[in-house]
């Protein structure tokens, strides 16, 4: 129950933060990127963050020395903060360091906007590779509630510092990883490759010599130089490992300007709509098993996949959209849940997916009617 207040708590600061740039700061929302973010790691990354936790209590279980297990309570609390945080220092530095490991950590750096949503983009193998870094910490005996929740507070101050809005943090910017240090390590720039490694302590980078400030005369240029050219975060999690064992890549294109048939509104809406059919599933999975869970985790999967082929404009992303939101969750809220806030959710999602069908036959309408205008002719 917990952690679904905490992941609410994070999509509610997402989109307060999405009000503030559009209303305050007067830019433009860059919909697509912006659910990209929200589904790129998304349900199956939770699974294996739920993988993580099993890990680490069997190590803890069957290998630990149990030590930490054996101070103060306080020593314990302080002893995990810090050392969670060197581990994730060298964790974060070796997946820029090793190819395999940034095959998994170039989804998150191919964010070209700076924001609280990218916070959330991950692949969707982030705690399969994460987990040997802090194997450590229960070989050592940490509990494993601590590990949780020192991990969730390091995450939520990640999460943070990629917020759009705050720029400099005054003295802290001498103690811990800020907004500032954090733009610096999405920079693209040759002088910020690879820099500010650390998750909220600075001590390390400036000790490993990975540090380097914000500077005033060279603007951070966000992404990667040679980024997935799709909207799809199936593609967007799977081809850096086709390029790192050098496999043929399937043909994609990214038109950068193109706006989607779609409406990139339209799409960004249905993204959040799916992550509110995430955080149901986040509150029901700790009281759900079989059946219900395994279906649930289906169709957002599969709606997360459709919702990518909405942004590129493609017909299978419109029809698989359509079944997912209309058919399926529908299905499911029928048969075997009906509690108030489900159906709100679908309804919402169903009405989604009765537009889509609107917005594709029209497509599909016009189409025709431009094959059949004779040549020479001006349609109006």
């Amino acid at each position: 129950m917990n952690l679904v207040y905490g992941t609410g708590l994070l999509f509610l600061l997402v989109l307060m933060e999405l009000v503030a740039i559009r209303y305050f700061l007067q830019e433009k929302i860059p919909w697509k990127e912006i659910v990209m973010n929200l589904n790129s790691g998304h349900i199956l990354l939770w699974i294996f963050r739920g993988l993580e936790v099993l890990a680490f209590h069997w190590l803890l279980t069957h290998f630990s020395f149990g030590w930490v297990a054996q101070w103060p309570v306080t020593l314990q609390w302080a002893f995990a903060f810090v050392a969670w945080d060197f581990c994730f220092y060298w964790l974060h530095r070796l997946h820029h360091a090793i190819s395999f490991l940034w095959a998994v950590h170039v989804v998150h750096h191919e964010g070209e906007h700076f924001s609280l949503s990218l916070g959330i983009r991950n692949s969707w193998y982030s705690s399969l590779t994460s987990f040997p870094f802090f194997a450590g910490l229960a070989i050592l005996g940490l509990p494993l509630e601590v590990f949780i929740v020192v991990s969730s507070v390091h995450y939520f101050i990640q999460f943070y510092n990629h917020n759009r809005i705050v720029k400099k943090s005054g003295w802290l910017e001498h103690i811990m990883i800020t907004p500032s240090h954090h733009r610096v390590h999405h920079g693209k720039n040759p002088e910020y490759v690879d820099k500010n490694c650390g998750g909220t302590f600075v001590i390390w980078d400036k000790l490993f010599g990975t540090f380097q400030a914000e500077r005033d005369d060279i603007a951070v240029e966000y992404g990667t130089h040679h980024p997935v050219p799709s909207e799809n975060p199936f593609w967007a999690n799977n081809i850096p490992f086709l390029k790192w064992l050098h496999l043929p890549l399937p043909q994609l294109r990214k038109h950068e300007n193109q706006k989607s048939f779609f409406g990139d509104a339209f799409i960004g809406f249905g993204g959040l709509l799916l992550f509110c059919l995430l955080l149901f599933y986040i509150y029901k999975e700790p009281s759900w098993a079989g059946t219900p869970k395994l279906i649930l985790f289906s169709i957002i999967f599969l709606a997360t996949i459709a919702n990518g082929g909405l942004a590129e404009n493609k017909v299978w992303g419109a029809a698989l959209w359509v079944a997912c939101t209309l058919i399926f969750s529908s299905v499911f809220a029928i048969v075997f849940n009906s509690e108030p806030i489900l159906i709100v959710i679908v309804v919402a999602i169903a009405l989604h997916g009765l537009e889509t069908i609107r917005r594709l036959v029209l497509r599909t309408t016009k189409g025709l009617r431009q094959q059949k205008e004779p040549s020479g002719t001006i349609a109006y």
